[in-house]
């Protein structure tokens, strides 16, 4: 038996999330209709954690265990000719029989982007949330600060996390902006995340930017353990999975 671990880069546009349903394109899908075509065996190919339908990913890592003769290189070069033009992996690497994905992994960092300007973009719209009135980054930048540590963010939680607490420790949140440029990056690791946690966070800093709110509102709604507090969900297609680190 040999463990793989895989290093995975997606455009989640057309992809309904990672995890496989009974209907509706699904990375996980993708990946392991490419596998069976290679091994001719039912694989499951368990990802470090589910990105929701319309989220990108730059550095998602998986395993998977089978019973083969092909090697990490024959994997690497076969999957990437099986898979649409909308998966590519980056490596395939061999793994130790104990490796999971999920349950090793340490942190992950995410990276949420917005377009800050009057006009929308056409290329790359899928890529960032297009917000055309002025956002005061300062302000959000401030309220971010208010993330870093341990924490309880059940008020940046959707129902539905698959998680035994709420508890999570974030190690670094920053927003980081074009000198001269209308776009805006929110970059976030932390040891784990809940449903939605990233794009509730966001919505919620773009509240801050649009000085609904302040800076010292963000921490009281984080403290509030209170989904109700916090402002709406950003949408899916401006949040990327940067990378994961075991």
């Amino acid at each position: 038996m040999k463990n793989f671990k895989l290093i995975i880069e997606y455009d989640g546009t057309d992809f309904n999330g990672w995890q496989i349903q009974k209907s509706g394109r699904t990375i996980q899908g993708a990946l392991e209709a490419a596998v069976f075509q290679m091994t001719r065996q039912n694989i499951r190919v368990t990802a470090s954690g589910r990105t929701d339908a319309g989220v990108h990913a730059l550095g998602q890592t998986a395993h998977f265990r089978c019973k083969t003769r092909l090697t990490t290189d024959d994997f690497f070069s076969g999957l990437n000719s099986l898979l649409p033009a909308d998966i590519v992996i980056h490596s395939c690497q061999p793994a130790d029989e104990s490796f999971h994905a999920r349950y090793d992994a340490r942190e992950k960092t995410y990276c949420y982007y917005i377009l800050n300007r009057d006009l929308p973009a056409a290329i790359g719209r899928q890529y960032a949330w297009h917000i055309k009135n002025r956002l005061y980054v300062g302000a959000m930048q401030q309220a971010a600060e208010a993330l870093v540590g341990t924490h309880d963010f059940s008020a940046f939680e959707n129902t539905g996390s698959p998680r035994s607490d709420s508890i999570r420790t974030v190690s670094a949140a920053r927003i980081m902006s074009d000198e001269h440029g209308p776009h805006l990056t929110f970059e976030i690791t932390a040891n784990g995340f809940l449903r939605y946690m990233v794009r509730n966070i966001v919505g919620t800093l773009v509240a801050v930017g649009r000085c609904k709110i302040t800076p010292a509102d963000f921490a009281t709604i984080r403290d509030s353990l209170d989904r109700s507090q916090a402002a709406a969900t950003a949408p899916p297609h401006g949040l990327f999975l940067v990378s994961v680190t075991y």
